[in-house]
């Protein structure tokens, strides 16, 4: 990673890390997005081990939190994007080890069950690009999956499209007609890869991309204000605090202020100019966390 883009990037950042009221009840490995006005964050697993269907909703601009409707069955694991206002989930483990077709949609006050995935997928990222959901990496039977998925919404139906390499517990972003897989990992939280690959609806295969700056696993991703912005990530050497930024227009990574509560498994969204993350593991293996942390980011164009 070069110096002088890593100032580039920091210069766009004001003024930090802000903490914002924690979530009631701390989890990890959850799912989140943003639906309206609000980020629902969905799933994941208890301190004591057990998988929760729990929702909750917070409210940036209120700095507010309020119950939402619960899944209609616990998960975690899971993915989420949002879509025309609401957001869906799919995937995500029932429990430990057991991949699920789960597609639902989050519509304010209930959720609604969409055709199930064609396949089973945990540990997946997913993405929202010209009004589709496509699923992006993961586990499914048998292992890593080899094919990304797509949803139609007018349609309620799935297809099928070449993935990126192989690779589970990734994030994704969509920008600027592209879908960005980046990071993962091969099986345990010792297999982390640096990948980052991009593909556009009408491609026959992934393109590859500058590399991360370091291998993470157990990590999130959202696109705002021209970057994109890599967060979160277990190892055996414990979590990690570094904050990445991908440079859409120059291609290239820099480096944003540390996280201030280091994490995997944690929830990632933009919201506006803001990257807010929540939830998540501070050690690795399964410890919670109820952290809600932004950070607020000015367009390069403005």
């Amino acid at each position: 990673m070069r110096t002088g883009l890593a100032v580039a990037v920091t210069a766009l950042v004001a003024p930090g890390w802000q903490q914002g009221p924690p979530l009631s009840t701390p989890r990890t490995e959850v799912a989140a997005a943003v639906a309206g006005s609000e980020i629902v964050v969905a799933g994941g697993y208890l301190a004591d081990g057990n998988t929760t269907a729990r929702v909750d909703l917070y409210d940036p601009a209120r700095r507010t939190w309020r119950r939402g409707p619960a899944l209609p069955q616990p998960l975690n694991h899971a993915a989420m994007t949002a879509l025309a206002g609401g957001a869906v989930l799919v995937g995500g483990y029932a429990g430990r080890g057991n991949p699920t077709t789960t597609a639902v949609r989050f519509e304010g006050t209930r959720w609604r069950r969409l055709r199930p995935l064609p396949w089973r997928r945990a540990a997946a990222a997913a993405v929202t690009l010209g009004g589709r959901v496509y699923v992006v990496g993961g586990v499914t039977d048998g292992g890593l999956a080899h094919a990304m998925l797509a949803y139609d919404p007018r349609r309620d139906r799935w297809r099928a499209f070449p993935g990126p390499t192989p690779r589970q517990h990734l994030a994704a972003a969509a920008a600027g007609g592209r879908i960005y897989a980046i990071g993962g990992r091969i099986a345990g939280a010792d297999t982390n890869v640096d990948t980052v690959e991009s593909w556009a609806p009408g491609e026959r295969r992934w393109r590859a991309e500058a590399p991360l700056p370091e291998p993470r696993g157990g990590t999130g991703a959202a696109a705002v204000s021209g970057l994109i912005v890599s967060v979160g990530s277990e190892s055996p050497r414990g979590t990690s605090s570094a904050v990445f930024a991908l440079d859409l227009g120059t291609g290239r990574w820099g480096r944003l202020p540390d996280l201030p509560t280091p994490r995997h498994g944690l929830g990632v969204v933009a919201f506006g100019h803001d990257v807010i993350v929540v939830a998540g593991g501070p050690q690795p293996g399964l410890t919670v966390t109820g952290a809600n942390e932004s950070l607020s980011l000015r367009s390069p164009r403005t």
